[in-house]
């Protein structure tokens, strides 16, 4: 057999390793955002509810905050929108977690294995985890920050109805033109700054503490490569990630759905560092961690759904485990 036969004789998997495993991530990520995705939008809601700059610039109309603290806002959205709006963006949710999470796992993977490599005993010291962690997800996230600037700006549609303001896309392919034809390329990755600092943040919660936990519990306890042992390494790797990755979401999340300029410049933030300074000043820190909640009640399921789903298909498909 000619080695040219013999490689197509290989499972798809070993043909196209990386294919197979960015594909694999992003199905496992289709599911988890599905699953949690309205926890997203009530978070993506109390993140801009008492905005210091808005009131600054008079731009609300002295109109009081609509909803207070999670089950509230998620009962408001429900009352006042109806329950379907509680998956409102879930759709450009969906295109930016295969492509971000496709995008990251495959970097994670490639500098764990490649680039930065495992000590003799196949541990990954912690130090390359959180390298590694942190490039992968600012990676993933500046390919995906696109598709995570529609899903914040449609997320808020609702509310802008509710305010007597007009609507602003008529669905994604709408608000990817309009997004374009207003800002150019360079306004499709407004906040990509702060976005990709969260990214990097969220990650080296995520990854990080998902690869260590896991392989600190295989080489140091009783437990297996099971889904028990998926299980309690998702858990901490969510509740680390919430904690290091809410400030800047909360800065992403106001810089992307502030008005803009017919050049695409912010009106309230010039920065992100002016967008942080400006909601500590106006807020106070803990402002910081307005819809921490529901990040964290979001990404502890979301964690242990991607990771059970993702070391489950990748056994399925004879991929070696995470």
């Amino acid at each position: 057999m000619s080695p040219a036969e013999e490689e197509k004789s290989l499972p798809l998997p070993e043909r196209w390793p990386r294919a197979t495993k960015f594909a694999l991530s992003a199905c496992a990520a289709a599911v988890a955002e599905l699953v949690t995705f309205p926890l997203d939008l009530t978070k993506t809601r109390l993140q801009v509810q008492g905005e210091a700059a808005v009131h600054r610039d008079g731009a609300a109309g002295g109109q009081a905050v609509p909803y207070r603290g999670m089950l509230r806002t998620a009962a408001g959205i429900v009352q006042e929108e109806g329950l379907l709006k509680l998956w409102q963006g879930a759709t450009p949710a969906v295109y930016r977690h295969i492509v971000y999470s496709g995008v990251r796992m495959v970097a994670y993977e490639h500098l764990r294995d490649s680039v930065l490599g495992r000590s003799e005993d196949e541990s990954f010291p912690f130090w390359k985890a959180v390298i590694g962690g942190m490039s992968a997800g600012a990676i993933g996230q500046f390919f995906a920050s696109p598709t995570d600037l529609v899903k914040v700006q449609m997320q808020m549609e609702g509310k802008r109805r509710l305010e007597g303001k007009p609507l602003r896309f008529r669905g994604v392919h709408h608000a990817f033109v309009k997004i374009l034809s207003e800002g150019g390329i360079r306004g499709l990755w407004a906040g990509w700054v702060p976005n990709v600092q969260r990214a990097a943040l969220v990650n080296m919660g995520d990854l990080t503490t998902y690869d260590s936990v896991k392989h600190f519990l295989l080489l140091n306890t009783p437990l297996v490569d099971n889904s028990l042992t998926h299980s309690v390494a998702s858990c901490c790797s969510g509740l680390v990630a919430a904690v290091l990755g809410t400030p800047a979401d909360v800065v992403k999340t106001r810089i992307m759905n502030q008005p803009r300029d017919k050049q695409g410049r912010g009106l309230l933030y010039k920065s992100s560092i002016d967008c942080l300074i400006q909601t500590v000043q106006g807020e106070g820190f803990m402002s910081l961690y307005k819809g921490f909640i529901p990040t964290w009640m979001r990404m502890a399921p979301w964690s242990l759904v991607f990771w059970l789903t993702y070391e489950q298909i990748r056994r399925i498909c004879g991929v070696s485990s995470f």
